[in-house]
């Protein structure tokens, strides 16, 4: 599937409040300390799940970091993300994209290095970037309420395991723009 770019009607948005908008998840800084700043607040963790924060870590060009917001689990180490103020060919910095995909290269398939769609070439991808690893909008210590996770297998969508519940009114909306409904 091809990138998707959404207009934002006023004007542009960075990563971090588009990420605080989506998610509900009250983190202050940049997309560099969100890891940091998480800690006591917000379960984190090395596994995707769909409408969790991916926390890149500051490095290179990405100075401040940056956090994208997890669309659907693709395979065990591929997932979309949607995200705002990613420049790429015909991607204009201050936009919101949907459906791209990122692959985890890590060595230990933690998800502490990853590639990422470059522009609306799903078959293209850029630099490895380091990666702290996924902020969940639950508070630490607290039991993950579960619902299902879809995922793409043979070109169709199928249930994979469960989702937390917070997450389920993403999770519809996201598959149903994709023509798919989730169901509990």
């Amino acid at each position: 599937m091809a990138a998707q770019a959404v207009s934002i009607p006023r004007g542009s948005i960075s990563c971090v409040p588009y990420a605080r908008m989506v998610t509900g998840i009250q983190i202050t800084g940049n997309g560099g300390t969100w890891w940091n700043n998480a800690a006591g607040l917000y379960q984190r963790g090395n596994r995707p799940e769909p409408g969790s924060v991916l926390a890149f870590r500051s490095s290179g060009g990405m100075r401040l970091g940056h956090v994208a917001v997890v669309e659907k689990l693709v395979s065990a180490r591929e997932i979309t993300i949607h995200h705002a103020n990613w420049e790429g060919p015909g991607i204009r910095k201050g936009t919101v994209t949907r459906n791209i995909s990122v692959v985890d290269v890590s060595d230990d398939n933690d998800w502490t290095a990853v590639r990422v769609q470059v522009g609306h070439d799903s078959s293209s991808y850029g630099r490895t970037y380091p990666t702290y690893g996924f902020i969940f909008n639950r508070s630490e210590g607290a039991p993950a309420r579960r619902g299902p996770i879809m995922v793409q297998h043979d070109g169709a969508m199928q249930e994979l395991a469960e989702a937390p519940s917070p997450h389920q009114r993403f999770i519809n909306t996201s598959l149903g723009g994709l023509g798919i409904e989730a169901s509990r």
